[in-house]
């Protein structure tokens, strides 16, 4: 595999490979694709922004990131991105990485999906974010020169990616449905789930257990 796609080089450590090859056998290609891309994406978008990512640091976000939908961390329900940051976290600490670039490694995941927040904390934040938006969504991607994109999409394919993606999903929550409440993945079981109801924050205000 190229150590150095559409002109971003992927960093060469030993925590690096060993993240590359974890996330290649416990997911599946599409995650293994997408996630490499999101890497690549939020690269070139941080170069563009003036952001100075640590390297390292985004490359393991990035890989993480959707980790929590195939390989879940806890026995406990909760939202598939922190599934993936606890992961992340752990898998750093046990290499040796300070406890502040854990931290990093885990927001990134943690709020990968949520909109508005990342692109004001920290370059590995705002990178993340910035990468699966392009990858998912087409964010940006009018600023990413066509060479590039195609390098991109030569080295990692992304095939069937709308449909196997939405299909992921669905089968990363489908039984954690309540772990959706609040966020942007209530749309796909909405969509997808015959008979799932997005829960309400205004019926949680009115059903509380409050006189008035």
């Amino acid at each position: 595999m190229a150590d150095t796609i559409a002109g971003v080089k992927v960093p060469g450590t030993s925590a690096v490979a060993q993240a590359t090859e974890f996330i290649r056998e416990t997911t599946n290609p599409l995650i293994f694709h997408h996630s490499r891309r999101v890497f690549l994406f939020g690269s070139l978008h941080a170069r563009r922004l003036g952001l100075r990512p640590d390297p390292e640091l985004l490359y393991m976000s990035a890989m993480f990131h959707d980790a929590g939908l195939l390989v879940p961390f806890s026995n406990t329900p909760q939202r598939f991105e922190l599934d993936g940051a606890d992961h992340a976290r752990a898998f750093l600490l046990e290499r040796g990485f300070s406890g502040s670039a854990a931290e990093a490694v885990w927001t990134a995941v943690a709020l990968h999906t949520t909109p508005g927040i990342p692109g004001r904390m920290g370059p590995e934040v705002a990178a993340t974010n910035y990468g699966v938006l392009t990858d998912a969504i087409g964010w940006g991607w009018d600023e990413v020169e066509d060479d590039r994109l195609e390098e991109i999409v030569t080295a990692h394919p992304r095939g069937d990616f709308k449909r196997e993606f939405l299909e992921a999903f669905v089968e990363g929550l489908k039984d954690r449905p309540d772990t959706t409440y609040g966020t942007i993945n209530a749309d796909v079981l909405e969509h997808f789930v015959p008979g799932f109801r997005r829960p309400s924050m205004v019926e949680r205000v009115q059903n509380a257990p409050w006189p008035n």
